[in-house]
């Protein structure tokens, strides 16, 4: 019987640069996935702030002033920019100033792009607008990108608002009672202390 041959223990360049090769394969695609993360965190980010206060005219009718800023808060550029709010029923409320859409060629990184209208509102009650819409465009991306603007608070159109006459007349009719009750006893001691009030002067008159 032939004695075994040893085993060797040293491994051969082949096999030790097969999981070398592997490991580099390993970081380099790890290191482009990171490069595509960061060169697609370069974008515009847009951020909309939309507000509308009431205000009564003397007339009675009321107006409502709607305004909206648009901040972009990313590091690239956005162009078309657009802006629609169309959250206002033609049924209900009459723009007299301004347009409810409104369109700029860009809006740098950092920038701010404001708009605002006005309405005359038709219809009592309350109303919850919706957002209003932004579109834009990036070089990197072929497909018209959205945003919206953040919600406003509900609003009581036209609501009744007590006058300083109707305040007056409510008022009046629930202490009315105890005004007229005053009234006479005011009048009740005048009366009473008249008299006394006179005769004491005729007496001293005749001394």
């Amino acid at each position: 019987m032939y004695p075994p041959s040893p085993v060797s223990s040293e491994s051969t360049p082949a096999s030790m640069a097969s999981p070398i090769s592997k490991s580099l394969i390993s970081v380099l695609i790890a290191l482009f996935l990171i490069s595509s993360s960061f060169a697609s965190s370069d974008v515009p980010f847009i951020v909309a702030h939309k507000k509308a206060s009431l205000k009564r005219l003397k007339s009675g009718a009321e107006r409502i002033s709607v305004s909206i800023d648009i901040h972009n808060q990313g590091t690239s550029t956005a162009y078309d920019v657009s802006l629609t709010d169309d959250s206002w029923p033609q049924d209900k409320f009459d723009v007299i100033s301004g347009n409810i859409s409104q369109s700029w060629e860009r809006l740098d990184a950092g920038g701010i792009l404001s708009h605002s209208f006005e309405l005359d509102a038709k219809v009592k009650g309350m109303f919850h607008g919706s957002p209003a819409l932004i579109t834009f465009r990036i070089p990197t991306k072929a497909a018209l990108q959205e945003a919206y603007s953040t919600p406003m608070l509900p609003l009581d159109v036209l609501a009744e608002k007590p006058t300083e006459n109707k305040l007056e007349l409510r008022l009046l009719a629930k202490y009315g009672s105890q005004i007229s009750v005053i009234s006479i006893i005011v009048l009740f001691v005048y009366l009473i202390t008249s008299p006394s009030k006179s005769a004491a002067k005729g007496s001293k008159k005749k001394r």
